[in-house]
């Protein structure tokens, strides 16, 4: 599909892109049943940065950046923009200039299957980026693509207006619609974790607290 423009999305409440923003990547993993995590090549260009938004997607050609000019002009407050070109390519599609204009539209961030530049630049205004690679090759502007229609971005199917979450720990995409669920499971998986924090802390062993010494002896570990 290419040539398409959707323009109208639906986006999940704002509390609940919040709330799984505070959760981070490893505990919304966790909590919708191990799924959503983009590939390991995902990384952030600076460390520190936590953000969850609005998927809006691109499905861009290799070497060309047109699509994401045309996806500005679709974000919303809270969005976060999503390419996965339609062919490998690690070529630098977007830069401090592009997110000089995505930020005045209120976009959290910018989760690329490629390549970005202007790296310093992007670091100093703390626009957050996680990308495949970094790289100073620009793009053409000559092939169109599509905005906001699905796409598989590193290994993950993203639809628009799926809820992206990304920190130091990488990418992870949770369903729309399933979107509540699993921020009341993440939280209840961060509550949990507070406690077993606190009994650690306090020296109790994770054998002990795990319940794990019947299931090893079961297994066969001796102590000699």
């Amino acid at each position: 599909m290419s040539g398409i423009v959707v323009q109208n999305i639906s986006r999940a409440a704002r509390e609940v892109t919040e709330g799984l923003a505070k959760c981070g990547v490893a505990t919304v993993h966790e909590a919708q049943g191990r799924t959503g995590l983009l590939s390991h090549h995902m990384r952030p260009i600076f460390p520190g940065a936590r953000v969850a938004g609005s998927a809006v997607t691109i499905a861009a050609p290799p070497g060309d950046n047109w699509m994401v000019h045309v996806a500005i002009e679709q974000l919303q407050e809270g969005d976060i923009l999503v390419l996965a070109p339609t062919s490998p390519c690690v070529d630098a599609y977007f830069g401090d200039l592009l997110a000089t204009s995505v930020r005045a539209r209120g976009c959290r961030g910018l989760v690329i299957e490629a390549g970005v530049r202007d790296v310093r630049d992007l670091t100093a205004m703390q626009f957050p980026v996680w990308s495949k690679a970094v790289f100073a090759q620009g793009t053409v502007k000559a092939t169109l693509g599509s905005v906001n229609v699905p796409i598989v971005c590193d290994g993950a199917l993203i639809n628009p207006g799926d809820i992206i979450v990304a920190d130091d720990d990488g990418v992870c995409v949770v369903p729309r619609a399933n979107a509540a669920q699993v921020l009341e499971k993440a939280q209840a998986r961060e509550a949990e974790e507070e406690v077993k924090r606190k009994r650690l802390a306090a020296g109790e062993l994770s054998l002990d607290i795990y319940d794990m010494r019947s299931t090893l002896a079961a297994r066969g570990l001796k102590y000699v």
